[in-house]
């Protein structure tokens, strides 16, 4: 089950206007000193079409969890969880990107931008000791966690158990793994993607349930990419192999 509140508070022009988009967002709050420029006056606009409130103020910045609002700040309805069936359909073949415990929001909002732009629209999160879906990953993710179902789990290790008895293969990225990213050729089968944590990678849980572990190929001297980093190559990828870009 998902927890209470998945996107229930956005800031940023981009994140906002992609909830008013969706018809989510039911207050608005947008400052003084940017409410006449040609891109907030259309959001306040959508806002007003949508029923929400508009509330014009000093300074948003008391109302925002990040230290970037630019200037709005919004309340919106919750996005409903999606179930692991609705997410596995979203792309033919499917793919869906797992992440292992991702700790830091920004990392799952880029990398749900990123993968959105690659034509993923499918991710897992676990419900517990991860990187909230909150204000934080929404701005980071640009309006990308708009577009993707978004299926929130007790248990990664299990929830790829259940990816495997939908004939889905399991690749997760590991620094230290012997096969390279490129060219695999299960990315072009239904296929989820595993990013593990900061610093601590893939858990032995989650190692224990991959099929296939592989790496992106660095230079010499370089430790490890950002989570982010890695996600967006992973995918990108898999479009490449698809040829859903070129």
């Amino acid at each position: 089950m998902a927890p209470a509140g998945i996107g229930d508070r956005l800031e940023g022009l981009h994140a906002v206007a992609a909830g008013v988009r969706a018809g989510r967002v039911t207050e608005l709050f947008v400052e003084n000193q940017v409410v006449e420029r040609n891109e907030y006056r259309a959001l306040i606009d959508d806002a007003n079409r949508i029923g929400a409130e508009v509330r014009v103020v000093a300074d948003v910045r008391s109302r925002a969890r990040s230290g970037a609002p630019q200037g709005v700040v919004a309340s919106a309805r919750p996005i409903a969880p999606a179930d692991l069936e609705t997410a596995i359909a979203q792309t033919d073949p499917p793919v869906l990107l797992v992440f292992d415990h991702v700790e830091d929001p920004r990392n799952v909002g880029a990398a749900a931008r990123s993968a959105v732009a690659a034509g993923v629209h499918a991710i897992v999160v676990p419900s517990r000791r991860a990187a909230p879906l909150g204000a934080t990953a929404f701005k980071a993710a640009a309006g990308a966690l708009e577009e993707v179902a978004i299926v929130t789990v007790s248990s990664i290790p299990e929830v790829l158990r259940e990816l495997r008895r939908h004939d889905i293969w399991i690749v997760g990225l590991d620094a230290d793994a012997t096969r390279g990213l490129f060219d695999l050729e299960l990315l072009a089968e239904p296929v989820a993607l595993v990013i593990g944590a900061e610093g601590r990678g893939l858990s032995r849980l989650t190692r224990d349930r991959v099929d296939e572990l592989v790496r992106i190929p660095i230079a010499p001297g370089v430790e490890s990419l950002n989570a982010s980093v890695a996600a967006s190559l992973a995918v990108f990828e898999v479009a490449r192999m698809r040829g859903w870009v070129s």
